[in-house]
């Protein structure tokens, strides 16, 4: 699913309101959720729309909620997410979608009757050739919206209804709570069975205290997206600038030796490469931890660390 080394990354089209759908050449395939790690459930609720517009020669659209409506509904709540929005974005253009519809979720949009947010559907579609979701997903005003719900307006409105029921692996329902809970237990292996692909973050490449440089160490500080992170600790890791995945070593972690108090931080440092990455998105992936975070009584003593974690990573 993840594209492979020296590949291009895809393009896609993001809207930002329903109406905008009326743009698209029909019959539109919408797989609507909320799709947060696109899992592989999630997954299979997207193959349904894709292969409905492969067989009906239309156009299949990934139909989700920015921001995540927990952070609107119960933000102090909210939960971390399995990859923010541009992140979210990235992904789905590897498994083949080219076209996102992220509504503007608010305050005002949670109070949108089921009924009437499928009819803004409809009415924007030319046509509407068919909706997949999750069997068991409930959406509108007081969650009144359900699969029996989209099958009787299906019927109303002649378009194909999908419930596609819940993935499970070992037993267990796939879901982006399990996947969390991996994560944040450094069970990397147990969150990419889950996941489909190799669990990664994604942020913006940003200027920091250049310590690493001073240290014959330079390091990219990378402002991740809201997303679930694993244990404070160093790990071995891949990154992907631009179009390329690049072995590196990351520090996730306050930094003890050299700050207090501060906040968790990811820095990357990227093996055999030299350049000028400040302001480009990075896209990393965890492999293994090295080691926990730990506090060093000098500079000289934390780069001889520093230099041991290059040589694990390597």
């Amino acid at each position: 699913m993840a594209a492979g080394y020296g590949s291009p990354l895809p393009r896609m089209q993001v809207l930002h309101s329903i109406d905008a759908l009326s743009t698209l050449s029909g019959p539109l395939a919408l797989a609507v959720g909320v799709f947060d790690g696109i899992h592989l459930g999630h997954q299979e609720v997207i193959r349904a729309a894709q292969e409905h517009a492969t067989q009906h020669h239309g156009t299949a659209v990934v139909v989700t909620f920015d921001p995540h409506p927990m952070q609107v509904l119960r933000p102090g709540s909210a939960p971390k997410l399995l990859c923010g929005s541009r992140h979210q974005q990235l992904i789905l253009a590897q498994t083949g979608i080219s076209c996102l519809l992220a509504c503007p979720f608010t305050a005002e949009t949670a109070k949108t009757p089921a009924r009437e947010f499928i009819q803004k559907l409809v009415r924007a579609s030319r046509p509407l050739g068919c909706i997949s979701v999750g069997y068991t997903w409930s959406f509108g005003h007081g969650r009144e919206g359900n699969i029996h719900l989209l099958m009787e307006m299906g019927q109303e409105h002649d378009f194909a209804v999908y419930g596609v029921p819940p993935l499970k692996v070992d037993s267990q329902v796939v879901s982006s709570t399990l996947i969390r809970e991996a994560i944040s237990r450094g069970d990397f292996s147990t969150a990419a069975t889950l996941l489909g692909r190799t669990y990664s973050v994604f942020g913006t490449v940003v200027e920091g205290q250049k310590l690493g440089r001073q240290l014959g160490f330079p390091t990219a500080n990378v402002a991740v997206e809201n997303e679930q992170l694993p244990p404070l600790g160093v790990y071995a890791v891949e990154a992907r600038i631009d179009s390329q995945w690049l072995p590196a070593v990351a520090n996730l972690g306050r930094r003890p030796t050299v700050a207090a108090d501060a906040e968790p931080s990811l820095e990357v440092h990227l093996l055999n490469w030299s350049g000028d990455i400040y302001g480009k998105d990075m896209e990393v992936r965890f492999t293994r931890l090295l080691r926990n975070e730990m506090k060093f009584g000098s500079l000289d003593e934390l780069k001889a660390q520093i230099a041991r974690d290059v040589a694990a990573a390597k």
